[in-house]
Formats: C-alpha cells, structure tokens, sequence
C-alpha cells in the first residue's frame, strides 16, 4: 500500500498520458470543442453584433467570457463520455487488478479534461485577439481570470464525472451538458441583464455564470469587479465541493 501511495503522481501521468493521447486521436472532440464557440463568436460579432446594444464599442471584448464558458461547458462533455466508455469496457476493472492508485485512472480524465479545455480556451483567446479583442488587464488580473476558469472547468469536470459514473447510457452520459450550454443564453454572456423581462432577468442575475462572466469581464477590462469576483469564487467552490463528494461517492459504489 505504501508503495502504490508513493507512486500515485507517476501512475496519475501514465492515465493522463492516456487519456491525451484519445483525445488528440479523435478529431471531432478537437473540431466540436475549438471550432464550434470560434464560430459562434464569430456569427454573433459579425452577424449579430451590430444589432446587439451591449454599452461597448467592441463587442468581442463583451462576448468572449461567455463564450469560453461554453467552450468549457462544451469540452468536459467529453469527459462523461470517456468515463463511461471506460466503465462499460472494464478498463476501471484492468486497472485496479495492477498494483497501482485505485483513484489514478480517475485523476487521469479529470486532469486530461483539465489541460484540453486549458488549450480550446488559449485557441480562443488567439482567434479572439485576431477578430479585435483587446484587454488592459495585467499579469494579475489574467492570473485570476486563469483561477476562475481553472476553478469552473473543475467544478463542472466533477458533474461530469458524476454523469459518467452514473448514466446508464452513452446519451445519458454526455446529456447533463445541455443545460450547462443552455445557461450562459439567459445570463450577462451575450446581452446586459437590463434589458430582459422581469422574471427572466431575476434568474438571470442570480445564476452562476452572470457572476462568472461579469467577473472575467471587468478583470479583462481593468475595471472594479465588486461583488461578483466573490460571486464566481462561491459558485465555483461551492459547485466543485459538492460535486467532487457526489462524484467519488459514485467511483467508490462502481469500484467496489
């Protein structure tokens, strides 16, 4: 036990290996994940953008926060699926039968979604800059834009791993990630919250990705954040916490 406890950050990167190498094996998880919010992006800046009234000159610079939540909503989807690719194959079974961490393999796809939705958001960020995006923010107020998108993807990792733990099908595995993309519509991601209906607006400023967006933005654009920087912290942790308890209560009850 001491030995495989000693070993658990190398047998970790031997299942990140892994995993990276079925993702930069699949194209369409590199097209779905990358190009789908880079064209999205670009219809609403270039389509959309002009009859859009966001209080901004350049719109892009309003719409990126959102967009890279969808980006990371839209990648950790595939993190369900492997889950249960590898839970319907046996492959958990093969790998606990081995003297290695019984949590490694698990470690291995949240970390390999981790470093994915890292690269889809910096390919982003590249085309965004290339469509006009410009930021004053420094090297601090970037780091903790970094922080809060770090802390999002692995919040919303461990729901995913909860949905692939627990779904009883490939459809149910990767379903749970269509209100996630449905979320960052009725929030401050592409249009200010004043001007939607009553009711819709009420939801829409006390939802988690208002804060989180709202947060990116004015760290991007080197203005006061207030209350949303504790906002998106409190969401993100709170969201991460309770997922990762469910999430290896769910890995425990499958492994055992």
């Amino acid at each position: 036990m001491e030995t495989v406890k000693k070993h658990f950050f190398s047998d970790m990167g031997v299942m990140l290996g892994r995993s990276m190498r079925h993702i930069t094996r699949s194209m369409d998880t590199i097209i779905t994940v990358c190009l789908t919010p880079i064209a999205m992006m670009l219809l609403f800046v270039y389509v959309l953008g002009g009859a859009i009234q966001a209080g901004t000159d350049n719109y892009v610079n309003y719409l990126l926060p959102g967009i890279l939540l969808m980006a990371i909503a839209s990648g950790i989807a595939y993190t369900a699926f492997r889950l249960f690719m590898d839970m319907q194959r046996g492959i958990f079974e093969r790998f606990h039968s081995m003297p290695i961490a019984r949590s490694a393999a698990l470690w291995g796809h949240v970390l390999t979604s981790l470093v994915s939705n890292a690269i889809s958001v910096a390919v982003i960020i590249l085309v965004a800059l290339i469509m006009g995006f410009r930021s004053s923010a420094g090297v601090l107020a970037w780091l903790a834009v970094a922080g809060i998108l770090a802390l999002f993807t692995l919040a919303l990792i461990w729901i995913a791993a909860i949905a692939g733990l627990s779904a009883k099908s490939v459809d149910g595995a990767s379903a749970f990630s269509y209100p996630l993309l449905f979320l960052p519509f009725i929030s401050s991601a592409f249009v200010p919250t004043e001007s939607m209906p009553g009711p819709v607006r009420a939801f829409a400023e006390n939802q988690p990705v208002t804060s989180i967006v709202n947060a990116i933005r004015s760290l991007l654009a080197k203005q006061p954040v207030g209350n949303d920087i504790w906002g998106a912290l409190a969401w993100c942790l709170g969201i991460l916490i309770v997922a990762y308890i469910f999430a290896m209560r769910a890995y425990k009850r499958k492994v055992a």
